[in-house]
């Protein structure tokens, strides 16, 4: 994904915030739901360190929703509710049918939101606008968000080649 374009207001920065909260919902419930959906001899067979990937992942995806959301509220505007986007995902995916389906999924969803915040981040800094939040601040929450989703990228890779 692209923005290929400068952040120019607090609309369009509201709006990409807001894109990067349902992005991270997503992730958060995809995560959050890998061990529930494996058939039980799959669940069964997945070792802890999956277990522990995803349930970090979990977590994680949560604390940057929230940090966008502080965003978003200084903003003065709404996200959408974890409860909707995860109905949204357990009606719209279907579940992986093994571990390694698991952790392609979970790279994917890494690799997407690491490229979303650099994307975010690239038009946020080729702004010269002005914006109703502290910029330094804005992009110090999207420049760590950014760093914990390739750290994440990379413990899944590692993951994905030990078991190679």
């Amino acid at each position: 994904m692209s923005l290929g374009q400068r952040v120019s207001s607090d609309h369009q920065l509201t709006r990409l915030l807001q894109i990067g909260v349902v992005l991270e919902e997503v992730v958060e419930s995809r995560a959050a739901h890998h061990l529930d959906s494996l058939p039980p001899e799959e669940r069964a067979a997945i070792d802890e360190e999956v277990r522990e990937l995803l349930e970090e992942a979990a977590d994680e995806s949560a604390d940057h929703r929230e940090r966008l959301e502080a965003l978003i509220d200084d903003l003065e505007a709404d996200t959408v509710a974890y409860e909707e986007i995860n109905a949204l995902v357990d009606a719209q995916y279907g579940p992986p049918e093994d571990t390694d389906g698991v952790l392609y999924d979970q790279l994917a969803n890494e690799e997407t939101a690491y490229k979303f915040y650099d994307d975010l981040i690239d038009a946020i800094e080729a702004s010269d606008g002005e914006f109703a939040i502290d910029r330094e601040r804005l992009l110090e929450t999207l420049y760590e968000i950014r760093e914990e989703e390739k750290e994440g990228v990379e413990e899944v890779t590692e993951i994905m080649e030990h078991r190679a």
